[in-house]
């Protein structure tokens, strides 16, 4: 079995014990994170290096960042949308690990619908639509993963009725979303529980949300055909948003048989 997870920490340096106590109880082979929050001269190499993984990142002071944590090594390392725009290199980053093609996203939150922000994140949908178009979605091996900061579909917010002017769930953005996932992808989360309502996100500013379950699913893992065929469990980890030193996302992870 191979396992891939995805975790906005909110401030890698933040999280730390965190995430290195979640590599050392579930020893997933990859791990994807968002939000790091930290320059790359900052990333904290040696706080991670008991861990036994390697790592790739990306990041900028106090805003976004990636970083992938791998058993091995990761290889094809690339950085940003490449399509001769900003890149947004702190937003995207690509790597091949055990030949799979790995994709994590921090896709923008967008602010607000009246805001450039948002506009900005519709444009972000499309140039990530052509991105991977040119990478060979669907025939190639591909995951998608990452804070996506778009809940799909009304069992995916707490009362969706109030949140339709939102920018996780307008319905421009939720088509532009879908109009990535129909390149190919699947959501393997939802193949295995179509009609379970389970959030990933719990924002700090709303009073007690995780325990009034007031959330969001908006960090996702999907999958090209021959690679989501073969996901056989896949699942939110809640205790991770439960620790004494939380991010307001947790971890969703996925485990495919090789």
């Amino acid at each position: 079995m191979w396992t891939i997870a995805t975790f906005n920490v909110n401030s890698i340096r933040k999280r730390i014990s965190l995430v290195s106590e979640w590599l050392a109880i579930h020893q997933p082979d990859v791990l994807c994170l968002q939000e790091t929050k930290v320059q790359d001269s900052e990333f904290p190499t040696q706080a991670l290096a008991p861990s036994g993984y390697q790592w790739v990142f990306r990041g900028m002071k106090a805003y976004n960042g990636v970083a992938i944590l791998s058993r091995e090594l990761p290889g094809d390392v690339s950085f940003g949308l490449q399509d001769g725009k900003e890149p947004d290199e702190f937003r995207l980053i690509q790597a091949t690990v055990n030949g799979l093609t790995i994709v994590n996203t921090y896709v923008p939150q967008g602010s607000a619908i009246n805001s450039p922000k948002y506009a900005y994140k519709l444009d972000w949908f499309k140039r990530l639509r052509v991105y991977f178009q040119n990478l060979g979605v669907p025939d190639k091996p591909v995951v998608w993963l990452g804070d996506m900061n778009v809940a799909p579909t009304p069992i995916d917010v707490h009362h969706p009725e109030s949140h339709e002017d939102h920018v996780c769930y307008h319905v421009d953005a939720r088509t532009a979303y879908h109009t990535v996932m129909e390149l190919g992808f699947e959501d393997v989360y939802r193949r295995l529980h179509p009609a379970t309502r389970q959030y990933t996100f719990w924002d700090f500013r709303m009073p007690r949300a995780l325990e009034r379950n007031l959330g969001w699913r908006i960090d996702h893992i999907l999958a090209t055909p021959s690679v989501a065929s073969y996901c056989e469990q896949a699942g939110v980890d809640l205790n991770a948003r439960k620790h004494p030193e939380p991010s307001d996302h947790t971890i969703v992870w996925a485990r495919f048989r090789d």
